[in-house]
């Protein structure tokens, strides 16, 4: 049985050898020799060119390297400072944090995928839903294949031998790797090494460039099949939805106002809703014989919060409503919510309803705080009526601002095209910049060690000297890198 055992083992190793399979406890990898030809085509297609593309990756992987620092640091301040004081940032302290809250997002959207233990992450910046797994691995396994294409044809344009290509999944976590042969790689000038170490963050950026390229310029792609600044389609209405129901928003419909807010985009969408959070509630103009016709006696009382209720609670149609006369500044009417809207102009005072002498006042409904009366506008359906907080509806519905020309079309193409673009610009920045860090392990330890040799060589002679200074920078950036990491952990976890 012990023979029997060791030979199907002994097999099963070989097995694993000639198909290039390594697999360890949470790791496996595969490497091959299959795409070595076409490596070595890439790296030898149009020299001068090539020269010229690695040079300038050979620049930005330095300025990188030291651009990553100040990042980290900065951003390690800001974020120390707000968990010191809680006090809101600023939108530029913001635009500093967005890199790095991408790789907090990668680090807690593993952490809970591997604990199974979060439905979804919210961090500074980014969220991550698990719905959208499939975009963020395909995005990290992109990004990492073009940033070791890069290496690999860098290596064969500067004559090191290339020896395969692979993909390795550490846990849930896709990757790839170049196999490159050590001692060439060791034998020529430290320039020509950071043509070779500078070509991963270098294609990085490259990719999270031409993925905004396309997102910007995907309604002139789509526009044979798509036409936009009409409106918001709906795309999905969550089943726990505010907006879901016999007068709510179906999948498909064309939201066109969000109040007397007018609706292209999506963007638009999200910025009515915004303002709407922001500004107080508007009111509606209802003229005095129609007011005195609709309400309806009802026991006025105060909620919790202040804010003052006068119908009664069973009802689903009604709201309460707030108004001055002349003699009383505080009034309040239980009135038919859809028969007060339709057709009233909003309002902010009494003054903004005058009109040919007839009695008007402006009513406002009389809500909990943050709590909004949102008037939905998607022809041909009839207004959809919301009661609550506007952001309930942003994260519950979903929709793009594409309308297909033809039914057969998919509404979903144009949502599929954009997430995966946002996910791999944020990814793939995200490595260009972890990776430039000066830290252990990373392309940023052998960027560092290169560029030193190649200035400092004349200003510190000895070896061991520009060594010891290149180990130093590693170990402060590897601390920073760290800090930076196990603080985006923490937050992802902890809150």
């Amino acid at each position: 049985v012990l023979q029997s055992s060791n030979s199907l083992k002994a097999s099963y190793e070989d097995w694993l050898l000639t198909y290039g399979l390594s697999v360890s406890p949470f790791h496996m990898r595969w490497q091959t020799a299959l795409f070595n030809r076409q490596f070595y085509n890439w790296g030898r297609w149009k020299p001068r060119f090539l020269y010229l593309w690695f040079s300038i990756g050979m620049v930005f992987g330095i300025v990188a390297m030291f651009g990553s620092v100040i990042l980290l640091g900065k951003t390690l301040m800001q974020t120390l400072t707000q968990m010191l004081t809680e006090a809101p940032k600023a939108q530029n302290d913001r635009m500093l944090q967005v890199v790095v809250s991408v790789l907090y997002s990668a680090l807690g959207f593993l952490v809970c995928f591997v604990l199974l233990s979060c439905p979804h992450q919210q961090v500074p910046g980014v969220n991550l839903p698990v719905s959208q797994l499939t975009y963020f691995f395909s995005a990290i396994l992109i990004s990492g294949v073009i940033h070791e294409v890069g290496h690999g044809v860098a290596a064969i344009r500067e004559q090191v031998r290339f020896n395969g290509f692979g993909i390795f999944i550490f846990i849930v976590y896709p990757g790839a790797f170049v196999d490159l042969f050590t001692t060439h790689l060791q034998l020529i000038s430290p320039v020509q090494q950071l043509r070779i170490f500078c070509a991963g963050v270098w294609h990085n950026f490259v990719l999270g460039v031409a993925s905004f390229m396309v997102l910007f310029l995907l309604p002139a792609i789509l526009f044979p099949f798509y036409y936009t600044g009409v409106g918001a389609l709906v795309t999905e209405v969550t089943e726990d939805s505010p907006a879901n129901g016999p007068r709510g928003l179906f999948v498909g419909d064309l939201v066109t106002n969000l109040q007397d807010c007018p609706v292209y985009s999506v963007e638009d969408w999200n910025s009515c809703l915004g303002d709407i959070s922001e500004k107080s509630q508007i009111g509606y103009c209802v003229s005095g014989a129609t007011l005195q016709q609709l309400s309806f006696p009802a026991r006025v009382y105060r909620r919790l919060d202040g804010s003052v209720e006068c119908c009664s609670n069973n009802s689903l149609t009604d709201i309460c409503f707030s108004y001055s006369s002349n003699l009383d500044s505080h009034l309040y009417a239980c009135l038919p919510a859809r028969k007060v809207i339709e057709g009233s102009k909003v309002c902010q005072t009494n003054m903004d309803c005058q009109k040919d002498f007839a009695p008007s006042f402006c009513v406002t409904p009389s809500l909990e705080n943050q709590t909004r009366l949102i008037r939905v506008k998607h022809p041909p359906h009839i207004d959809m009526l919301y009661v609550g907080h506007p952001m309930h509806l942003q994260y519950t519905v979903s929709l793009s601002s594409f309308v297909p020309r033809q039914n057969f079309l998919s509404i979903d193409l144009p949502v599929v095209i954009e997430t995966f673009c946002k996910y791999l610009i944020s990814l793939s920045g995200a490595l260009a910049v972890i990776n430039a860090v000066p830290c252990f392990a990373l392309d940023g330890q052998w960027i560092l060690n290169s560029f030193l040799e190649a200035t400092l060589s004349s200003l510190i002679v000895e070896k061991q000297n520009r060594e010891l200074v290149g180990f130093l920078v590693l170990l402060a950036g590897s601390a920073l890198l760290a800090a930076n990491v196990a603080l985006g952990l923490w937050m992802v976890t902890a809150r």
